[in-house]
């Protein structure tokens, strides 16, 4: 299956990361442009994939996790300003017939993503 999916752990608590933000660009004429905003469900992904197969073309996109926000709607105690804010996680698509899943494990401490399947 190719296209573009995500997921977050919050590894704060070994749990899906329920309800967080993502944003989601391409990179065009020089910067990143919005395409769409995105919301965790009750299993860390989102409800549908960021791009279909079909949508998915060769270049750069970005997703911007809002790792703080996410934390301070569970009622985590954050210094001002956070440690860890938002985090974008810039990536290039280079082969429209593979699948990108970028995923996010994070705490209000330290975050890290890879490449899954």
């Amino acid at each position: 299956m190719a296209g573009i999916t995500t997921h977050v752990l919050d590894n704060e608590t070994g749990s899906p990361g329920v309800g967080m933000r993502i944003d989601f660009s391409v990179f065009e004429n020089g910067e990143y442009r919005l395409l769409k905003t995105v919301q965790t469900n009750q299993e860390g992904r989102t409800d549908e994939m960021i791009l279909t197969p079909e949508e998915t073309r060769i270049g750069q996109y970005q997703l911007l996790f809002h790792v703080d926000e996410y934390y301070r709607s569970k009622g985590t105690d954050l210094p001002e300003p956070p440690f860890i804010e938002k985090v974008p996680v810039n990536f290039s698509v280079f082969d429209t017939g593979q699948h990108y899943h970028v995923p996010m494990l994070c705490t209000p401490w330290t975050c890290t993503t890879y490449r899954g399947s």
